[in-house]
C-alpha cells in the first residue's frame, strides 16, 4: 500500500503531481479550511500532513498520529505546529526557507512606499471622481529616500528588505538576538543597535522576527511610545510579535505617521478600530503570494514529505525541531 499524504488546502498543481506517483494523495483543493474533526481524522490517517499556518496542528492533533514521519508546513512560519510535541514522537517537522525571502521583501518595499506616499487612498480618492486636477497640497506624504530604516530580526527576510535600502540611499538600523557578522554588517551597510534606540531613531521599522516566546509581543504600547510620531511601522512577520489593539491607539491619536501590516494579532480577524483608520494599510498575508514563489515553496513541501517516506532527514527540518 502507498503510504497517505494529506494535503489540508488548496495547493499548486505541479506539486500535487510530483507527489501522486509515490503516494495515497488525499487532497483538499477548496477555500474551506479543515475542520478540526477533519485535522484529527487526517493526521489518524496518514503517513505525512501537508499544512498551512492556519492549520493548529496542537498535542491533541499530534497525539493522535499512529504512524504520522512528517508535517510539512507549507509556508517559513511553524507556530502553528507543537514542535516539541511532534519532536518527542520523532515527527519530522519542516517548514520552506530560503524560498519566499526575496518575494516577501518586494512586498515589505511595497508597502514602505504605499504608506509612506498614500497611494492607497490616492488611488480611492481618484476612482471615486475626485480628482479635478493638480493640487498643491493634494495627498502629501513623506519622503522615504535618505531616510533611517530600522530592521527587527535581520534572517533572510530582514536582510533582503536590507538590501533594498541602499537603492534609496537609506541609512539601515537592525536588531535582534545575535549580531551578525562584521562581513554582513559590512556588505549591507548595517549599524546594530538596541530595540529602543532603532525605535527612537527610525523613520521606517519593518518587524520580520519570528514568533516566540522572547518575541510575543515584542512590539505594544511602551516600544510604539518611543517612535517618532512621523515614523512609519511595517509588519509582514508574525501577528502576535505586535500588539494591534496598542497601534490602533497609536495611530488614532496620531503618534505614529502611518502603519502597513501583512499580519494580524488575532488573524484573520482585525482588531476593533483598524478598518476606519486611513493611514493603516490592511492587505490579507500575501508575503509570498507571487505565482513562482508559491510553486517553489510547493515543491519544497512535496520534496519535504518524499524524503521523509523515504526514511531519510528532510532538508528543510524546523530549527527548534530535536531541541
Amino acid at each position: 500500500m502507498k503510504p497517505i499524504v494529506t494535503v489540508t488546502n488548496l495547493f499548486p498543481d505541479a506539486a500535487l503531481e510530483k507527489l501522486a506517483p509515490h503516494c495515497d494523495l488525499r487532497t483538499n483543493q477548496t477555500e474551506t479550511p479543515p475542520t478540526r474533526a477533519g485535522l484529527l481524522q487526517a493526521a489518524a490517517e496518514s503517513q505525512a500532513l501537508i499544512t498551512y499556518l492556519s492549520d493548529p496542528i496542537d498535542r491533541e492533533v499530534i497525539e493522535s498520529a499512529k504512524d504520522l514521519k512528517i508535517i510539512a508546513n507549507y509556508g517559513a512560519g511553524y507556530n502553528n505546529i507543537d514542535i516539541a510535541c511532534a519532536s518527542a514522537r520523532g515527527i519530522w517537522v519542516t517548514n520552506t526557507p530560503g524560498v519566499l525571502h526575496e518575494t516577501t521583501a518586494d512586498l515589505t518595499w511595497a508597502m514602505i512606499l504605499a504608506a509612506a506616499r498614500r497611494i492607497v487612498p490616492a488611488d480611492a480618492y481618484t476612482r471615486a471622481g475626485k480628482f479635478k486636477g493638480w493640487g498643491a497640497k493634494m495627498f502629501l506624504g513623506a519622503d522615504v529616500h535618505g531616510k533611517t530604516l530600522g530592521v527587527v530580526g535581520c534572517g533572510e527576510i530582514g536582510r533582503a528588505v536590507a538590501r533594498r535600502a541602499s537603492g534609496f540611499n537609506m541609512r539601515v538600523l537592525y536588531h535582534q538576538r545575535t549580531r551578525l557578522s562584521e562581513k554582513i554588517e559590512r556588505e549591507l551597510r548595517l549599524e546594530f543597535v538596541s530595540l529602543e534606540d532603532l525605535l527612537k531613531r527610525s523613520d521606517y521599522v519593518s518587524l520580520h522576527v519570528p514568533l516566540t516566546k522572547v518575541t510575543r509581543y515584542l512590539v505594544a504600547g511602551k516600544e510604539l511610545a518611543l517612535m517618532k510620531p512621523s515614523a512609519f511601522l511595517i509588519h509582514t512577520g508574525r501577528g502576535k510579535v505586535l500588539d494591534d489593539g496598542a497601534l490602533v491607539a497609536a495611530l488614532k491619536g496620531r503618534r505614529l505617521a502611518g502603519a502597513a501590516l501583512d499580519v494580524y494579532e488575532n488573524e484573520p480577524a482585525l482588531s476593533p478600530g483598524m478598518e476606519e483608520l486611513e493611514n493603516l494599510l490592511l492587505l490579507p498575508h500575501i508575503g509570498s503570494a507571487s505565482t513562482e514563489t508559491r510553486d517553489r515553496m510547493a515543491f519544497l513541501a512535496a520534496d519535504n514529505v518524499l524524503e521523509a517516506l523515504a526514511g531519510k532527514k528532510p532538508r528543510s527540518l524546523v530549527p527548534s525541531w530535536g531541541s
